[in-house]
């Protein structure tokens, strides 16, 4: 490392000597360690993010389905790192130069020191074009609001709607994915369908239509407990929704959505909630690309075959825990606690310190489906809850990771009034010429 004993300058950084960090992706992974990492003075970190915000995924499917405000679950970056002395960079990435160590920007390029990959990963269509152009991903706040709208446009039309066959068509909805995005979404619209079309929606009440789930597996929240997977059915199935088990949907056209086992079911919304993929950069190779087009690291997040670049959270693919041979899976612990083991790893560095390999704790798995149920397993399956108990667990957990107190407080006041009342007033259809 240089010479660290210069003094720190007005912002905490050392000027001269100080290595700067680049970080590019502001979601678990990237803001946890940015934040951790600019608490040691020998280094300067700027987070560059296509977005201005952070957001909270998990509660993404809640802003779709109009019981929370993207303003809940979403910061902007500028001021969550005021006192952080972090900078931050609005810009998308398309190019890395490891030889001149550039990243370049589509409106600019910056140099780094360090450059650490926590860009998440992106909707995975599995090279089916019409999917892709015709279903509703659940990715990012734009996805949300995209779903919402389409919801909504589409239940107002089908109150006009003489033809009883179109009528039917837009009154079902059918999720892709059994995972806990598709429970939780399919759960939530049930909801909404079985105490709020009626109410707001007097002229669809014992119209003909349906929630559907389709899964690849076998099981509902396959990587859960087997007594997750018999619940979440049983809840599901309960609140109307009809599950489709060891099926894909393998296209969608013109209103019709095909399914693995020759069965066509007539939809106006597909949600696509049925897997993801890491993003990827010209300028890093395809030999340092994994399954899931993940950057291939070392047990200290650094890349394989490249020098001073590293990658946490769903970027990455890491087969030296012993634990998770073929990678860890591509969650929000994961990528919180990458982040904050490279963070100590960086600042071991620069003690001249030994570093860390990186080893997951597997705090557990949760999911809620529908207003009462939740389904926690804890500690690897060896802990489980279900029902009330496990509902405080889930609103618990999910609160307390929230960015701030804002949300936490704006988040935890509209749970209460959806709860007590079955009901929520985002349903409005905003539109964007942006």
């Amino acid at each position: 490392m240089s010479d660290l004993s210069n003094p720190a300058d007005a912002t905490g950084n050392r000027p001269g000597t100080a290595k700067k960090i680049v970080v590019i992706g502001g979601g678990f992974a990237g803001v946890n360690f940015a934040q951790n990492v600019a608490k040691n003075k020998n280094y300067r970190v700027t987070l560059v993010d296509k977005n201005n915000y952070n957001y909270f995924p998990p509660l993404l499917y809640q802003v779709s389905t109009s019981f929370l405000e993207p303003s809940s679950i979403s910061y902007p970056f500028r001021k969550l790192f005021r006192k952080d002395h972090i900078s931050f960079r609005m810009g998308e990435p398309v190019k890395v130069d490891p030889t001149s160590k550039t990243v370049y920007l589509k409106d600019g390029e910056i140099s780094y020191d360090y450059l650490v990959f926590a860009t998440g990963a992106k909707t995975n269509f599995f090279g089916n074009e019409n999917i892709e152009k015709n279903a509703i991903p659940m990715k990012t706040i734009d996805d949300g609001l995209r779903m919402r709208n389409a919801l909504l446009k589409t239940l107002e039309q089908a109150t006009i709607t003489p033809d009883p066959a179109e009528r039917k068509k837009m009154l079902t909805i059918v999720v892709a994915g059994g995972g806990p995005t598709g429970v939780e979404v399919s759960g939530m619209l049930a909801e909404m369908k079985n105490y709020i079309f009626k109410k707001d929606y007097p002229e669809l009440i014992n119209q003909p239509g349906g929630i559907y789930i389709v899964d690849g597996s076998p099981n509902l929240l396959g990587a859960m407990s087997e007594k997750t997977h018999k619940e979440a059915y049983k809840v599901l199935t309960n609140l109307g929704v009809k599950v489709k088990l060891n099926t894909r949907v393998s296209d969608y056209i013109d209103g019709k959505i095909t399914l693995s086992n020759g069965e066509v079911i007539e939809s106006k919304t597909l949600i696509w909630a049925a897997g993801i993929t890491a993003n990827t950069f010209e300028g890093i190779p395809v030999t340092s690309l994994g399954a899931g087009k993940r950057m291939i690291t070392d047990q200290y997040n650094k890349v394989q075959g490249l020098d001073d670049i590293y990658a946490i959270g769903d970027s990455a693919i890491l087969t030296t825990d012993a634990a998770y041979p073929t990678g860890h899976p591509q969650i929000a612990q994961v990528a919180i606690q990458q982040g904050k083991a490279l963070a100590n790893n960086f600042i071991a560095m620069a003690k001249g310190k030994p570093l860390k390999p990186f080893k997951y704790f597997d705090k557990g798995d949760m999911a809620i489906i529908g207003r009462n149920h939740a389904v926690v397993d804890l500690f690897k399956h060896k802990l489980h809850f279900s029902g009330i108990i496990a509902l405080f667990i889930w609103l618990f957990i999910h609160l307390i990771s929230l960015v701030n107190y804002r949300n936490k407080l704006q988040t935890l006041y509209n749970w209460a009034v959806s709860y007590i009342s079955r009901d929520q007033s985002y349903r409005m259809i905003f539109r964007s010429g942006l």
